[in-house]
């Protein structure tokens, strides 16, 4: 294999990667940025008065 080829192919490697590697971080963030407004639907829906009062009858 000659030194010009070689030099392609390891270019197409790195474009490969670095591709592979910008899409994963993408997919991150966005399931990062789920996960965060998850959280504050929970966060809102939770009832600062629940649980504080029970009424028990035997």
């Amino acid at each position: 294999m000659d030194i010009a080829a070689l030099s392609i192919n390891l270019n197409q490697a790195k474009v490969v990667q670095e591709t592979s590697l910008a899409v994963m971080k993408l997919a991150m963030d966005t399931g990062k940025q789920t996960a965060d407004e998850t959280i504050k639907m929970i966060q809102k829906s939770i009832d600062s008065n629940l649980g504080k009062i029970l009424d028990i009858s035997v």
